[in-house]
C-alpha cells in the first residue's frame, strides 16, 4: 500500500474517532463502567457493565479493549470497539497496578485471588480530589 492511500485511510476513519477530551485514559487492570447502548423495541436505554479491564488491542480506529467481570459466580468476559457508537460513555471507576500488559491469568484465579492492587500516582479524571 502505498503513502497516499494510507493518508486517504486515515482521513477517512479521523471522522468516526472519537475525541481524546471525551475518552478518559485508560489502562490495564483499570476498574471501568462501560455505557453500552441497546435497542430494545423502538427505545434505547445506556446499560452499564463494570468489569476490570484485562487486555487492549491496536489502535486508531480499531482500538478494543477486553473487560472481565464475574456474574453469579460465571466469569464474563465482553470485548468493546472503543470508537464504536454502541459504547455511550466510560467511566473509571478504580486505577489498577499491574505488572503486565495481558491479565489472561486472572481467568484462572477466583475469589480473593482476583484482586488488583490500587494505584493513587494518577488520578481519575471527573474526582474532586487532585493529585499532589
Amino acid at each position: 500500500m502505498s503513502i497516499n492511500a494510507k493518508a486517504i485511510i486515515e482521513s477517512i476513519e479521523a471522522g468516526y474517532l472519537k475525541d481524546k477530551g471525551t475518552l478518559p485514559s485508560i489502562n490495564i487492570g483499570d476498574t471501568v463502567k462501560i455505557g453500552v447502548r441497546i435497542q430494545e423495541g423502538g427505545k434505547e436505554r445506556i446499560q452499564p457493565f463494570e468489569g476490570t479491564i484485562i487486555a487492549m488491542r491496536n489502535g486508531g480506529i480499531n482500538e478494543t479493549i477486553t473487560v472481565r467481570r464475574v456474574f453469579q459466580g460465571v466469569g464474563v468476559e465482553r470485548v468493546f470497539m472503543i470508537n464504536s457508537p454502541v459504547v455511550a460513555n466510560i467511566l473509571v471507576i478504580r486505577r489498577g497496578k499491574v505488572r503486565r500488559a495481558k491479565l489472561y491469568y486472572l481467568r484462572d484465579r477466583v475469589g480473593k485471588a482476583t484482586r488488583i492492587k490500587q494505584r493513587f500516582d494518577r488520578p481519575i479524571e471527573g474526582s474532586k480530589v487532585k493529585a499532589k
